[in-house]
C-alpha cells in the first residue's frame, strides 16, 4: 500500500507500457476456460480481465471508439431522455413525506443499466416497464447484472477456495456469466436487426456498437459485456455520493441550481463531481502488479508484486487539500493564488479514473451519464437528507447501502 504520490507517480509512469492490473480473476477463468470459443484463437477476455499484449490489441483498437467525444456526443439525447424518464419514475414513487418508496439504489442500479445499454446496445432496455414480464430477457438481464458483481466480490475480493475446488458460489458465477454473454448477444443481435436497416449510414453518424462491428464481431461482445460489468454499480455508487453531499451541503446545491437554470455553463457542475470523487470515490485507488524491482521510500519491492495507491486516503489529507472533508467545489475553479487551489496538490494525489493506458475507457460516457443525470435532478428535486450518514461498504467498489435517507421534493409543485 502506498501513501506517498510521488511513489506512486514513479510506479505508475515506469509500468505504463503494458501494464498488469489483477481483479476479476473468475470472469477471467470463465472467459479462458468455459466459454467456448469458435472463432477465436486467443480467448480475449476483455479489457477488465485481459493483461499483456492480448489487452493491448483489444485496447488500441477500441480506443479510437469510446475516447472519440464526437461519437459519445451521438447518444446525449438518448441519455437525456433515460433520465427524463427516471425523474417521472421518482416522482410516482415519492410518499406524502418525498421519500422514495422504492430502494433507492435498485432504482439508481436501473437508471445505470438502461442508460449503458444506449451505448452498448444502441438501443432502449425498457428496464423501467413495469410490465416486463419475470422471465423477459430484459428482466433477467437486470437482475444479471446485480448477481455477477455481487459474486465476483465474493470470489476475488474475499477468502474463496474456488481456485482449489468448485464451491458453490463458483458455480452460480460461471451460469451468471454464460447468462450475461447470451443475453449481450440477444440484445446485440436485435440492435443488428436495426442497423442493417440503416447500411448506407455515414461513418461519422455510427454509435459505438456499430463501429464495433465493423472492426470486430467477438470485440464488440467483449465489449458490450464489459461495459454492463463496469458500467452499473460505479455509476449508481457515483450518483449515490453526489446526491448525499448536495443534501449536506444546500448551499452549494443551490449554487449548481443557478447554474443549470441558466443553461449557460457546466463549469461548477463539474467542479462538483470532482469534488464527489476527491471525498467519496466509486473507487479507493488503483492497482499495477511489478514487472521489475522498485525502491519505494527505502523498501525493496521485488517484481512481481501488487502494489496499491491509496487515492481516497490521499485526497483525504490536509497536506494535499485544504479542508479536506469540506465539500468545496470552488477548489477546483479556484485562481492560482487561492490556498484552496486544487493545483497546489501533487497530481498522483487523485486518480478516480485510473492512470496512464489502462485508465478508465467509459470515462465519457461515464461523465455524460452523470452530469445529465444530475442536471434532471436539480431541475426537478431539492435534495435533503435526514438521520445517520450512509454505510460504506469497501470491496471493488465502495458501495454506498441502506437506508437511504434522502428527500426529493419537486420544486416544481406549487
Amino acid at each position: 500500500m502506498v501513501y506517498d504520490p510521488e511513489s506512486a507517480a514513479n510506479v505508475l509512469r515506469s509500468e505504463n507500457r503494458i501494464p498488469y492490473r489483477g481483479g476479476f480473476n473468475s470472469l477471467a477463468y470463465y472467459r479462458k476456460h468455459i466459454k467456448k470459443h469458435e472463432n477465436n484463437h486467443k480467448k480475449l477476455t476483455g479489457l477488465i480481465t485481459d493483461q499483456g499484449e492480448e489487452w493491448w490489441d483489444l485496447r488500441s483498437t477500441v480506443n479510437p471508439v469510446l475516447l472519440q467525444p464526437k461519437t459519445i456526443k451521438l447518444y446525449s439525447a438518448a441519455i437525456d431522455e433515460v433520465a427524463q424518464e427516471m425523474m417521472n419514475r421518482m416522482k410516482s414513487k415519492l410518499d406524502e413525506n418525498n421519500r422514495l418508496q422504492a430502494k433507492f439504489d435498485d432504482e439508481m442500479n436501473l437508471w445505470a443499466l438502461e442508460s449503458i445499454g444506449v451505448v452498448a446496445f444502441g438501443i432502449r432496455l425498457n428496464c423501467f416497464d413495469p410490465n416486463l414480464a419475470e422471465n423477459s430477457p430484459e428482466k433477467k438481464l437486470i437482475e444479471c447484472v446485480h448477481q455477477i458483481f455481487n459474486l465476483s466480490n465474493q470470489l476475488d475480493f474475499q477468502p474463496s477456495l474456488w481456485h482449489i475446488f468448485s464451491t458453490p458460489t463458483y458455480k452460480k458465477a460461471m451460469k451468471m456469466f454464460q447468462l450475461q454473454e447470451d443475453l449481450s448477444k440477444y440484445f446485440i443481435n436485435k440492435a443488428m436487426r436495426n442497423i442493417n436497416k440503416n447500411e448506407n449510414k455515414p461513418d461519422e453518424q455510427k454509435g459505438v456498437l456499430e463501429k464495433l462491428l465493423d472492426i470486430n464481431e467477438e470485440y464488440a461482445y467483449i465489449m458490450a459485456t464489459d461495459m454492463l460489468v463496469a458500467g452499473v454499480d460505479t455509476v449508481a455508487n457515483s450518483i449515490a455520493a453526489t446526491l448525499y453531499l448536495f443534501a449536506k451541503n444546500p448551499e452549494k446545491q443551490e449554487k449548481l441550481r443557478e447554474e443549470v437554470m441558466s443553461k449557460e455553463s457546466k463549469r461548477y457542475l463539474k467542479a462538483c463531481i470532482k469534488e464527489t470523487m476527491r471525498m467519496m470515490p466509486v473507487v479507493s485507488g488503483n492497482l499495477r502488479r511489478t514487472t521489475k524491482e522498485y525502491n519505494i521510500l527505502g523498501y525493496h519491492v521485488p517484481k512481481g508484486i501488487d502494489v496499491a495507491f491509496a487515492h481516497q486516503d490521499l485526497s483525504s489529507m490536509e497536506e494535499h487539500y485544504p479542508r479536506p472533508t469540506e465539500f468545496i467545489p470552488e477548489r477546483w475553479l479556484a485562481d492560482k493564488n487561492d490556498p484552496l487551489y486544487y493545483g497546489k496538490a501533487h497530481p498522483f494525489v487523485m486518480a478516480p479514473f485510473g492512470f496512464g493506458v489502462r485508465s478508465c475507457i467509459g470515462r465519457r460516457i461515464a461523465e455524460l451519464e452523470i452530469e445529465t443525470f444530475l442536471t434532471k435532478i436539480l431541475e426537478n428535486f431539492r435534495v435533503e437528507w435526514y438521520g445517520p450518514p450512509p454505510k460504506i461498504i469497501q470491496t471493488s467498489i465502495n458501495y454506498f447501502t441502506g437506508p437511504f435517507n434522502f428527500v426529493f421534493n419537486d420544486i416544481k409543485k406549487k
